[in-house]
């Protein structure tokens, strides 16, 4: 058995044990604006199929993550790196002969995940930026200078305290606090 094979054998038997799961988690999810339609998935494949992302990355798969939320895989699905993964170009949703919106689907798991704090580095990374400088990516002097130099106008000011303020108000705050001093 060659290692394609046994890779494509090991992807397609994985273990779901019922004290892993929540059987209440996809009528959690339904409830919440943006994954109504997510129990008229048929599992058809439709939105892997079309999926750009799916495409050029071989282990994004939309209907896997589906089948997790439908399945009550909570813990799982929260922490997947693949709900990350989307470019939210909506040729699942647009495709989807049940108007499953996917895209939506995922935006919700992402939010629940941040609510647990589970942020990847990345994008924790960019988090801290906006709410220390107002910005997702810092901007170096150097930068700055070859602006300038360059005779384009400067970068707009940021307002971090609004930026800080907000996120406290939101609650963003203490997860990013929380997972900050767990990691």
């Amino acid at each position: 058995m060659n290692k394609e094979t046994q890779k494509e054998e090991s992807e397609q038997t994985t273990v779901i044990k019922m004290s892993e799961t929540d059987s209440h988690f996809k009528y959690e999810l339904s409830k919440i604006p943006g994954a109504e339609k997510l129990m008229l998935c048929f599992q058809c494949g439709t939105c892997t199929a079309d999926c750009p992302v799916a495409r050029f990355n071989g282990s994004y798969r939309p209907i896997r993550i589906l089948r997790m939320a439908l399945l009550g895989m909570k813990d799982r699905v929260l922490s997947s790196d693949d709900i990350w993964l989307c470019a939210t170009c909506f040729t699942c949703t647009d495709r989807c002969p049940q108007g499953v919106e996917f895209a939506s689907v995922l935006r919700v798991l992402r939010n629940m995940a941040v609510k647990e704090g589970i942020i990847p580095p990345g994008f924790r990374e960019i988090a801290s930026n906006v709410l220390e400088t107002g910005l997702a990516n810092r901007v170096a002097r150097l930068q700055l200078k070859k602006r300038e130099m360059s005779g384009l106008p400067p970068i707009p000011n940021t307002n971090p305290q609004r930026v800080a303020k907000l996120a406290e108000v939101v609650g963003f705050s203490k997860i990013m606090e929380r997972r900050t001093q767990s990691a």
